[in-house]
């Protein structure tokens, strides 16, 4: 099958065409990567490529409670063990940078940082915070143009330190309804600068983030994650969607990025990706694409033989199933995740998720 088969990304050998998806889970203490996170990754290295869950890019990006950051020297330092941990099995890494924008909270921020966004615009609904539990999330603060060029620096230079980490390169986290989507949807972007109104004004926070990160690490070391037609985060539906994305996908390829990671959260409620702009899309990006979006291995394969994907990520079932890859290829009965711990401090619901083989001893 082709699934199972070794492939390239770019000049990066991986061993099967399986990706593990960036999945949230809130295990790192005081926004420090760490032990347990390092045991977790290793447990996961048989996928092809593993993408990490979103690591900010600044304190202005740390949104959620105990997400990880790639800022700081001790941050790089938490780093290394990680990606040594995932190389020693024979696996390869990307750090997604992700920046929440308007998506978060000061409960769930460190002291001195922002809530900051393309435009004083809230995002409906709470965020979960430690101390307090679910809060409204605050209206953000609207970004100056210079604070714009700024939070691009950030992208580049966490981008820098996730490379000095040992880390095979980076994902910029452009979808579910974070920062960089945040720019590309003019219901949520109300700009009068360069960085809004046009497409290629709302895009250019995206483009400009993706040249100067493949600049200053290598283009090859570079993917970027989108959702069109995603709905998290209160991302309102918008006429040109298509034309958007095209134009994206079609620029990104110009800048001659690794892979774009295109989700489709239609299983989890969001309104289905057309087939049609998944083929505009890999057709104008011209490299590698991977899909995501509640595949199971059969479906997986049929996308692959069909050309429709180079890669395919999985998320829940390697959550639950840290051997996922040998489960496909045995045709193995999958783990159940537990829902309840997907975003709770600590092993379990993390690394306590056993192996077939202990399945079958028991």
């Amino acid at each position: 099958m082709k699934l199972f088969s070794s492939t390239t990304l770019g000049s990066i050998r991986l061993s099967n065409h399986i990706v593990m998806a960036p999945m949230t889970r809130s295990r790192a203490i005081g926004n420090m990567p760490n032990d347990l996170m390092a045991e977790y990754y290793a447990q996961r290295a048989s996928a092809g490529l593993i993408i990490t869950e979103g690591v900010a890019p600044s304190p202005n990006g740390l949104g959620y409670p105990r997400i990880p950051g790639a800022f700081s020297e001790e941050q790089t330092e938490g780093w290394k063990k990680i990606a040594d941990a995932v190389h020693q099995e024979g696996g390869k890494i990307f750090m997604q940078l992700m920046h929440v924008g308007r998506v978060a909270h000061p409960l769930n921020m460190p002291e001195g940082a922002e809530i900051v966004a393309p435009s004083a615009i809230a995002a409906k609904g709470q965020m979960y915070t430690d101390q307090k539990g679910p809060k409204e999330q605050p209206v953000p603060k609207a970004m100056s143009t210079d604070e714009v060029k700024a939070t691009i620096g950030e992208y580049v230079q966490s981008a820098k330190n996730a490379i000095e980490a040992g880390f095979d390169g980076v994902e910029l986290h452009g979808a579910n309804g974070y920062l960089i989507e945040q720019f590309i949807n003019p219901k949520v972007n109300q700009r009068t600068d360069e960085y809004g109104g046009s497409v290629e004004n709302r895009s250019r926070f995206l483009l400009e983030i993706a040249e100067q990160t493949g600049a200053a690490i290598g283009k090859e070391r570079v993917g970027v994650r989108l959702s069109p037609y995603g709905a998290f985060n209160d991302m309102p539906a918008y006429d040109g969607v298509d034309k958007d994305y095209s134009y994206i996908a079609e620029q990104l390829g110009q800048i001659g990025l690794s892979y774009i990671h295109l989700v489709d959260h239609s299983g989890m409620g969001a309104p289905e990706v057309p087939d049609a702009i998944k083929e505009t899309i890999r057709e104008k990006f011209g490299n590698t694409l991977i899909l995501s979006g509640s595949y199971d291995a059969e479906r997986a394969e049929a996308d692959l033989q069909a050309g429709k994907a180079g890669l395919i990520a999985f998320g829940k079932p390697f959550l639950a199933n840290p051997d996922l890859v040998s489960r496909f290829e045995h045709g193995a009965e999958l783990n159940d995740p537990d829902f309840g711990t997907f975003y709770t401090p600590g092993e379990k619901g993390y690394t306590d998720y056993p192996a077939l083989e202990e399945v079958e001893a028991k």
